[in-house]
């Protein structure tokens, strides 16, 4: 069920005078529906196209709203937008558009939309409310947020005299009337209408008949809702609103005693709000000061990070100068590494020539300790030999002496007998 946003009317959800004013207009209209290809611009919940399709040809509803299309009764409906209608030239004989132009931007556009797709000989409805009448209505209330342009009569006829030449302007109020019905059925119907000059700045809704081409004229179009005694019904509303003034009379009772107990809870309030008043002034000095500091700290807080800016920035270039350094020597240590490498397989395969030559020398260094082990035998032998041929030796001549010093020596010395004395 679609709801009523106090724009689209909704059958059923909206008082009788609105309803009536509404429905009024498409009673207007069905006139001259009959016969004809019809076009329903901001059709809404499509009552009004239903029932200017009673003897139409066909009716098109046409609105921008998905949701008022679905609870449109008429089965022709389209959704699309009035200032761009989606129909080719021709394809109307009739068109009605009731309180769709003052919620247009381009509103002179969507006129000549609607003199393009009209077949000649065809005719526009285009009803809006008066500009002068709806602002003095809404005085409280404020301007309609809905309507992008609102027209004064004379504004409104010469917006509708621009796109077509023939115009029929007629004025929509509500009016009262004294009727006589016969209590036997009857569908004649004779009306009296005073003479007089029309006030079109008076007006409710301006509603206008346009064409291309000559019209007939239009007579007074005159619609009762129903038949009733209006002074009994009014009689009938002023005594439900004397009963809702007295029970709001009881309610202003009651909001006058609320109104006293504000009043003294207001009175302890003011008392309170001084006394919150004299703290939040202390709290305020208090929150000064607290200011004061925090500044002070945060000028002392920004000189720290200056420091630390400049030491972060000390430490970062000591930190490249050491990866440097660093990366120097891993590069040195890489070439000193690839050199010793190189150096200890030179000594290596030297210390094994010499380990070679060493275990030769080695042997033959056994082989001559051997040799000399047996010569130095040879000479403790010899020397033991020696020796005792040397006692041996002083031994004989001890004895030679001996028998030299002997007296037969003597004297077969002096016998000229015995060995000749070779020393002197």
């Amino acid at each position: 069920m679609a709801e009523f946003t106090g724009e689209r009317v909704i059958p059923g959800q909206v008082d009788p005078d609105l309803w009536n004013e509404h429905y009024a207009r498409y009673l207007f209209a069905s006139r001259l529906s009959r016969f004809r290809r019809v076009l329903d611009v901001g059709a809404g919940a499509g009552y009004g196209a239903e029932l200017l399709s009673h003897g139409a040809k066909f009716t098109v509803a046409l609105d921008c709203a998905a949701d008022a299309l679905a609870i449109t009764p008429v089965p022709d409906r389209v959704q699309g937008s009035a200032a761009s209608l989606p129909f080719g030239p021709n394809s109307f004989d009739l068109i009605v558009a009731f309180e769709v132009i003052e919620h247009l931007e381009d509103w002179a556009g969507f006129l000549r939309e609607v003199r393009r797709v009209l077949a000649p000989g065809g005719q526009l409805i285009v009803s809006t409310p008066n500009k002068s009448y709806y602002a003095a209505a809404r005085a409280q209330s404020g301007p309609n947020p809905f309507h992008v342009h609102e027209f004064t009569f004379d504004e409104f006829q010469g917006a509708l005299r621009e796109v077509f030449p023939h115009v029929a302007l007629f004025v929509q109020n509500h009016a009262a009337g004294i009727v006589f019905q016969p209590v036997d059925s009857s569908l004649n119907v004779d009306a009296r209408l005073d003479e007089g000059q029309l006030n079109t700045d008076a007006g409710h809704f301006f509603v206008a008949v346009c064409a291309a081409s000559p019209q007939t004229g239009g007579p007074t179009f005159v619609y009762l809702p129903s038949v009733s005694n209006v002074l009994k019904e009014r009689e009938d509303h002023i005594a439900r609103l004397a009963s809702e003034l007295a029970l709001k009379d009881t309610w202003h009772q009651a909001a006058l005693a609320d109104h006293a107990e504000l009043v003294e809870r207001h009175r302890r309030l003011e008392e309170e709000l001084t006394q919150s008043n004299r703290w939040a002034a202390e709290a305020s000095e208090k929150w000064k000061a607290s200011q004061q500091r925090v500044s002070e700290m945060q000028a002392e807080l920004a000189a720290e990070q200056q420091r630390g800016q400049e030491v972060v920035g000390a430490y970062e270039k000591r930190q490249a100068e050491l990866e440097a350094d660093h990366a120097r020597a891993v590069t040195w240590a890489q070439e000193t590494e690839a050199r010793l490498t190189a150096e200890l397989a030179e000594l290596r395969r030297v210390y094994a020539v010499r380990t070679a030559e060493f275990d030769a020398k080695a042997e033959e260094l056994a082989a001559a300790v051997t040799l000399l082990d047996a010569a130095e035998q040879s000479v403790i032998e010899r020397t033991e030999w020696a020796r005792r041929m040397e006692r041996e030796i002083h031994a004989l001549e001890a004895q030679v002496s001996a028998v030299q010093a002997s007296r037969w020596m003597k004297l077969g010395r002096s016998l000229g007998l015995g060995p000749v004395n070779q020393h002197p």
